[in-house]
């Protein structure tokens, strides 16, 4: 079995401790505060955590957020604060970026190694560490990270590692495992998701993977969609749109689950796909665990 299988496999466990390091968090001033206007920054797959962050954190009241990709930083621009996220801690333009951040602005991480130069330099780090991967493509951390920075956004996560349980006990629809092509759509903070499900197909499995806030489905990519493809909801989506997707003979997936629980089943589709394929997940071509540049 591969490293990825097995951390996919960890999440329930990883997604309770999640929630209980939230409450440290919190009362250690580790994580913003509300009121604040907020930067959350990553590359990858940690740049759909930001992205998730800052929707969640603006639909609840919380104050005005940005997600950027670290290379994309608008040094400039003033926050109360800037969030960095990132499972190594060693990624180039993430450390470039912080460097970058003015004199006196609050920076923050989350991350894994308590050693690694993001959490030394940031000015406070929460650290997930019950979270590390050994395997390139990242799973269990960024689900973890963002059911952390649900829990501190006061969402009742409570019953979010018995729905991963669930999730990782359940067997795979077997009419994904024929088909080529596939569809991920979200809404709100979801449609971020979608784009992290997306993102591990790629990796993983080299398959052909794409991703759309859901009502933008309609708006040009449905043509694509045929009885070769596969279009999966995470989260709630209109039934008249998927209702749209069925009519072009897609194979269409919509559990009603929690966001992140449809993710695991992305990234187990993911690692299935690897195997059927003769691919190894844990080493994706052409990437590596961090990008370090010269």
């Amino acid at each position: 079995m591969s490293y990825l299988a097995d951390e996919i496999a960890s999440q329930p466990e990883c997604w309770s401790e999640a929630i209980a390091l939230a409450a440290s968090a919190q009362a250690q001033g580790a994580l913003p505060r509300s009121g604040d206007r907020v930067a959350a920054v990553g590359c990858g797959s940690s740049l759909n955590v930001a992205r998730c962050y800052a929707a969640l954190r603006e639909a609840a009241g919380h104050g005005r957020t940005d997600a950027f990709p670290a290379s994309e930083f608008p040094a400039s621009r003033r926050y109360d604060c800037v969030l960095y996220i990132s499972r190594t801690g060693t990624t180039t333009e993430v450390l470039d970026s912080l460097r970058q951040v003015p004199a006196g602005t609050p920076t923050l991480a989350v991350t894994t190694d308590p050693d690694a130069p993001l959490a030394l330099e940031a000015g406070r780090a929460v650290l997930l560490d019950f979270a590390a991967e050994r395997s390139v493509v990242s799973s269990r951390f960024i689900t973890s990270s963002i059911v952390l920075l649900r829990a501190h956004l006061g969402a009742d996560v409570r019953g979010l590692p018995a729905q991963a349980a669930r999730e990782v006990a359940r067997p795979l629809p077997p009419e994904l495992a024929g088909q080529s092509e596939f569809t991920f759509l979200g809404r709100g903070w979801a449609a971020p998701v979608a784009d992290e499900a997306a993102l591990k197909l790629r990796e993983a499995s080299r398959t052909w993977a794409e991703s759309y806030p859901a009502m933008e489905y309609r708006h040009g990519p449905i043509s694509v969609s045929d009885p070769g493809t596969v279009v999966w909801a995470l989260g709630e989506v209109p039934a008249d749109l998927l209702a749209d997707a069925r009519r072009t003979g897609a194979t269409v997936i919509s559990t009603g689950a929690d966001p992140l629980a449809g993710l695991i089943g992305a990234q187990r589709l993911a690692a299935a796909l690897a195997e059927r394929k003769g691919i190894d997940p844990d080493q994706p071509r052409a990437l590596s665990r961090s990008v370090i540049l010269a």
